[in-house]
């Protein structure tokens, strides 16, 4: 695929948190200060997706100073009514974020889906009218926004600032129907910031990983999905 599969795009929000699922189920919840693979994909699926693609988060640049925001909440607990907890959040983001997307080979039975020109079209008509669906980052307590971009453009609070090292941090999830394994696993890796960009690795290129539980990959086919021919006819009237 070449440039007509790639959507580079601003977000930016009030607050956002970016945590480890997997070890910060309950409780007090302090976010990451760099957006996960698995929070940027999810914003780009809110944009625009289908199961016949998959999203890959290229780079993400920081534009904003980060800052983190102390304050209580009442999440809902498992066992019934709220709790109060206390979550460090992010303050003021804002982010330039390039990706692209690839045929889902794990998918054969959308293949007559595969139409890289319309798919795109779609993607770029989508991103303009700020997504398809709300955009969150890292929680639905923190709703943001989207709108297209030149990837580089304007300064950056990080963009002398040579490198940032952070210690191990959630990646993503490998989700079934993406990798053709009956397992939920989690991705981690040690991001580097440089020069206020982050670029992540894709996630077969991850080493460490945690099998979650089994799962099954749900299945699409005829009569169960919209074409993107439809989609994109309804773009022109």
């Amino acid at each position: 695929m070449g440039s007509r599969n790639s959507i580079e795009f601003k977000v930016w929000a009030r607050h956002a948190l970016f945590t480890d699922p997997l070890t910060r189920v309950g409780g007090e919840k302090c976010s990451y200060h760099l957006p996960t693979y698995e929070a940027l994909k999810g914003i780009a699926k809110s944009i625009y997706w289908k199961p016949t693609f998959v999203w890959v988060v290229d780079e993400v640049r920081v534009i904003k100073p980060i800052r983190t925001q102390t304050k209580g909440t009442k999440p809902i607990d498992y066992g019934g009514g709220n709790t109060l907890a206390i979550y460090t959040f992010l303050a003021d983001v804002e982010y330039q974020v390039r990706a692209h997307f690839e045929w889902n080979e794990h998918r054969p039975e959308l293949e007559d889906d595969r139409i890289e020109g319309k798919h795109f079209a779609i993607a770029q008509r989508s991103l303009a009218l700020g997504g398809r669906q709300d955009i969150f980052l890292g929680t639905r307590d923190c709703q943001g926004y989207v709108e297209p971009c030149a990837f580089g453009d304007g300064a950056g609070h990080y963009d002398d600032i040579d490198e940032v090292a952070y210690g191990l941090s959630f990646h993503g999830f490998d989700y079934p129907d993406e990798t053709g394994s009956p397992v939920l696993q989690a991705r981690f890796w040690q991001p580097r910031m440089v020069n206020g960009r982050v670029q992540f690795p894709r996630p077969d290129a991850c080493s460490i990983r945690k099998d979650i539980r089994p799962m099954g990959a749900k299945k699409f086919g005829q009569g169960k999905l919209r074409s993107v021919g439809l989609e994109a006819a309804d773009l022109e009237v």
